[in-house]
């Protein structure tokens, strides 16, 4: 049995907005699995729900083996972190992680202990008596973590924690999140909307839009064969590349035009319209003693993005604007015409009408 299950659960508000749309899931112990998805997917509202701040008006959430669907939030041993820090203005940094063990009725020398480990955890000792206006945000944001971690719930539950955080700071405590994590052992849920956070942290990624579930699996497999076209885009710095056309040859053949790119896959005798799907470092400007041994493209550089570690080139073709990675070294190829090829190892095909990963 798992230790979290969302079984069929919904939110549908009086108004009769459908937030979740009769979702399931099954999260292990000590699992930190991440809720990735736009605005509006319904990933806070189906966290919330794990929490009790939510009801739900359909399904059922399962603790432990517990039905814990109609629970308060104080039964379900929760430690939950909040976007926007939700600290207590008027107590210090020490008091406010000590807020909960305060109200579990643990003893002041108790409860001065584990802050005194935490904030040793979380760089917090030289803050520990300022109050929270004292405090930059990455730091309230240390504290708010730190009043979670203080005591070992059940299962931790992070809304956006780092949302409006600078970027090095965000690498920071995403680090420190991921390493306290695994210390620790706590089930954690994480919701975000930011898919490099996602890669990053998660054991499992739960893609969401529109209230539903798209995929759920590791990094990699989201990464590398995602379910759908919504995944495909949303999942990637730059996204995947598309290029509509459709398959010959059984199957073995996709076509755009003048372009007729033999694919890595076994006959299976499907044809008709599909949608081919690349990754941009699957697409790569030939060196001059190789470009005749793969499948080519011929397009105009239109955008050279110096990324630091390498080299974005947004390329026109016949198949459409392409995204290429070129070493960082090189020189602009802005104006320049280049040639193309294509990994086909590592294309994918989508069908066109239900937008959905063909096998």
């Amino acid at each position: 049995m798992s230790f979290l299950e969302l079984t069929g659960l919904e939110k549908t508000y009086p108004d009769g907005t459908r937030a979740v749309r009769g979702i399931d899931l099954l999260i292990e112990r000590g699992e930190l699995v991440v809720l990735l998805g736009p605005s509006g997917c319904g990933k806070t509202t189906t966290l919330r729900m794990i929490a009790g701040l939510e009801l739900a008006t359909g399904g059922r959430v399962t603790m432990d083996g517990k039905d814990v669907t109609s629970s308060r939030p104080s039964a379900r041993d929760v430690g939950f972190v909040f976007q926007f820090y939700a600290l207590y203005p008027h107590l210090s940094a020490r008091e406010n992680i000590a807020f909960p063990l305060a109200c579990a009725g643990l003893a002041r020398a108790e409860r001065a202990a584990a802050v005194e480990r935490v904030a040793q955890r979380l760089g917090l000792v030289e803050l520990l008596d300022r109050r929270p206006a004292q405090l930059s945000g990455g730091d309230q944001q240390r504290v708010a973590l730190a009043r979670a971690m203080v005591r070992k719930p059940a299962v931790y539950l992070m809304d956006e924690p780092l949302g409006t955080l600078d970027a090095d700071l965000r690498l920071e405590l995403c680090e420190l999140i991921r390493a306290q994590q695994l210390e620790l052992g706590v089930t954690t849920i994480y919701v975000t909307h930011d898919q490099e956070e996602a890669l990053r942290l998660a054991d499992r990624i739960v893609v969401m839009s529109a209230g539903r579930i798209l995929q759920v699996g590791t990094p990699a497999e989201v990464y590398d064969h995602p379910a759908s076209l919504f995944v495909a885009r949303f999942v990637g710095s730059p996204g995947m590349n598309f290029v509509e056309g459709e398959l010959a040859e059984e199957g073995r053949l996709f076509r755009r035009g003048a372009l007729a790119l033999p694919l890595d896959r076994e006959a299976d005798g499907r044809t008709g319209a599909a949608v081919l799907g690349v990754r941009p470092e699957f697409v790569t400007v030939d060196e001059p003693d190789s470009r005749r041994s793969r499948p080519l493209l011929t397009g105009e550089v239109l955008v050279d993005e110096f990324l630091g570690a390498s080299r974005c080139l947004h390329v026109a073709t016949e198949a459409g604007t392409l995204v290429a990675r070129a070493p960082a070294d090189r020189e602009s190829l802005a104006g320049c015409r280049v040639e193309l090829s294509v990994d086909v190892r590592h294309a994918r095909l989508f069908d066109p009408t239900s937008e959905e990963l063909l096998p």
